[in-house]
């Protein structure tokens, strides 16, 4: 009688594990659609400022492929009349010659920006630290309606920190079928989804970071 007990007591504990792993990839799966789709669409309209979200540099200081093409975008932007400025955002990381920012404004000046239309933030490690310095200089020029530019999987969570810091922040992505590398894509749905609920636990918890190595 106890064998039978404990091998019913089994069954429901297998069934009860298996419904918590089929329920969590149903979650991930939502929340990774979610990041894909919403991310990629465009809401771009007439604003003050286009601000071009930082990216990695090469280690001799050139723009990488994402940088440089979210600056392409940002220039396309300041072109089509959508703002009257562009802002690189990204310090310069150590052990690089360079800011983000200051690579970004050299594709900027390449595109046929003139140098009174390019803003610089290169204080920014982070996508909350891009909002919360693109802020602070938006408030000293009198600025209030940003065009987000970044690749599609970031502009979710991105948006999400521009407008819990009080900006009124439309997004301009970069659609995956720009990202030169395959796996990268997905590789970066993964690392958002994760960035996601580090942003969200920071939120619930009042967690006083702004920047974590890898997010």
């Amino acid at each position: 009688m106890s064998a039978m007990v404990k091998s019913k007591g089994g069954r429901r504990l297998r069934r009860f594990l298996l419904m918590m792993i089929l329920g969590g990839l149903v979650y991930a799966a939502a929340v990774i659609g979610a990041i894909h789709i919403g991310g990629a669409i465009d809401t771009a309209e007439d604003a003050d400022v286009i601000i071009v979200l930082g990216a990695g540099l090469r280690a001799d200081g050139r723009p990488g492929w994402a940088l440089t093409r979210r600056a392409r975008r940002a220039a396309d932007l300041w072109h089509a009349d959508v703002a009257p400025y562009v802002l690189c955002t990204g310090a310069q990381a150590e052990g690089f010659p360079r800011s983000e920012a200051a690579a970004c404004r050299e594709i900027l000046m390449g595109a046929g920006l003139p140098d009174a239309a390019i803003l610089m933030e290169e204080s920014s490690r982070s996508t909350e630290e891009n909002a919360i310095y693109s802020r602070r200089l938006m408030d000293e020029l009198g600025l209030r309606r940003a065009v987000l530019v970044s690749d599609s999987y970031h502009l979710l969570r991105a948006g999400w920190i521009f407008q819990r810091r009080g900006l009124a922040a439309f997004s301009s992505p970069i659609p995956a079928s720009r990202i030169r590398y395959p796996l990268f894509y997905p590789y970066s749905l993964l690392r958002e989804f994760a960035a996601l609920h580090w942003q969200l636990l920071k939120e619930v918890f009042n967690i006083p970071i702004t920047h974590l190595a890898g997010l």
